[in-house]
C-alpha cells in the first residue's frame, strides 16, 4: 500500500484530474445509472448519495449489488472538514478501504442539494493509467507459491529446532555413553540453522505475502540474504569452534579440517562485509544523487 500511495502522491495532479474527468463523463443520474457506471469504470468500487444534512439517502451500490443497511446513516463526521473545489468536487486522502482492504480514495461530487460519493480503487486506477503493472491472477498464483514455500521452510526450521532440543534433552537424561562436547555443539548448530531458516521463511512471508509491494524495495533482497548468511556464518563458526575444542582435547586428526573451516568462515565474513559495504555505498550514492 505504501508504494501505491507514493506513486499516487507523485502523480496526484494528473490522477485527480483523471478522476474528476471520469466522474464528469459518467451519466449524471449516478444512482439510476450505477450499473453502466461500474461497467465503464472498473476502478469505481461503490457509490451512494447523501443529502445536505449529511444523511445517506440511497443504498450503498456496489458492483455485485446494493446494501440498504447503511441507508439513513449519518455521514456528518465524513463531511465536517470537507472543502469542495469551485466545480463541486472533493478528493480524499488515500486510505485502506473497509470492504476490499485495498488502497483507495473517495471523490465527492455535489449536485444541487445532494452529495454523491464514489470510492475509487487506487490500484485499478493506477493500472489503468499505466503507472503500475499489476495482474491479480499472476499475483495470486505467486502469492500461493510463496505461502507454500514459506510454510515448508517453517516446517523444516521447526524440525531442526525440535531435533536440537531432543539432542540436548538426550544428553541430559539418557545415561548411555555420549560425546558430550560433540553432541552439545550439534544441538546448537541444529537450533541455529532452524532459527536462520525460520527467519528466512518469515521474511519471505512478510515481504511477498503480507506486505507485497508493487515496486520492490531495492535493498530488500539484500537484507533477507544478509540476515540468512549471518545465521549460516554463526553456524559455521560454532562448527569451527567445536573442531578447535576437539584439537585442544588431543584429537589432532581434525587440525586440517579446522584450518579449512576457519579459513572458509573468515572468507565468508570478509565477503559479507564487502557485500554490505558495496550495497550501503551504492544506496548512499543513489540517495545523494
Amino acid at each position: 500500500m505504501k508504494e501505491v500511495i507514493n506513486i499516487y502522491r507523485k502523480q496526484k495532479s494528473t490522477v485527480d484530474a483523471y478522476i474528476i474527468n471520469m466522474i464528469k463523463n459518467a451519466p449524471q443520474k449516478y444512482i439510476e445509472n450505477a450499473p453502466s457506471i461500474f461497467k465503464a469504470n472498473s476502478s469505481i468500487q461503490l457509490l451512494y448519495a447523501v443529502n445536505k444534512e449529511y444523511i445517506q439517502i440511497s443504498p450503498t451500490i456496489c458492483k455485485k449489488g446494493s446494501e440498504k443497511e447503511r441507508e439513513g446513516s449519518n455521514k456528518e463526521h465524513y463531511f465536517s472538514k470537507m472543502k469542495l473545489d469551485s466545480k463541486g468536487f472533493y478528493i480524499s486522502n488515500p486510505y485502506l478501504h473497509y470492504r476490499t482492504g485495498k488502497a483507495s480514495v473517495s471523490i465527492v461530487h455535489k449536485q444541487e442539494e445532494k452529495y454523491y460519493v464514489f470510492d475509487i480503487d487506487l490500484i485499478a486506477l493506477l493500472e489503468e493509467l499505466k503507472l503500475i503493472e499489476y495482474n491479480s491472477t499472476y499475483e495470486n498464483i505467486k502469492k500461493s507459491f510463496y505461502i507454500f514455500g514459506a510454510f515448508l521452510l517453517a516446517a523444516v526450521s521447526v524440525a531442526l529446532v525440535a531435533y536440537g532440543g531432543y539432542m540436548f534433552v538426550a544428553i541430559l537424561f539418557v545415561k548411555e555413553e555420549v560425546d558430550l562436547l560433540h553432541n552439545i555443539f550439534q544441538s546448537i548448530i541444529a537450533i541455529t540453522l532452524g532459527i536462520a531458516i525460520y527467519d528466512l521463511a518469515k521474511q519471505i512471508f512478510e515481504n511477498e505475502v503480507l506486505y507485497r509491494r508493487f515496486h520492490n524495495e531495492e535493498n530488500k533482497q539484500y537484507k533477507i540474504l544478509g540476515r540468512f548468511l549471518i545465521s549460516i556464518i554463526i553456524a559455521l563458526s560454532i562448527e569451527t569452534l567445536m573442531v578447535v575444542f576437539k584439537i585442544a582435547l588431543g584429537d589432532y586428526k581434525e587440525m586440517l579440517a579446522a584450518f579449512w573451516l576457519l579459513l572458509g568462515t573468515t572468507l565468508m565474513f570478509v565477503g559479507l562485509a564487502f557485500f554490505y559495504k558495496i550495497v550501503v555505498y551504492q544506496k548512499k550514492g543513489e540517495d545523494d544523487d
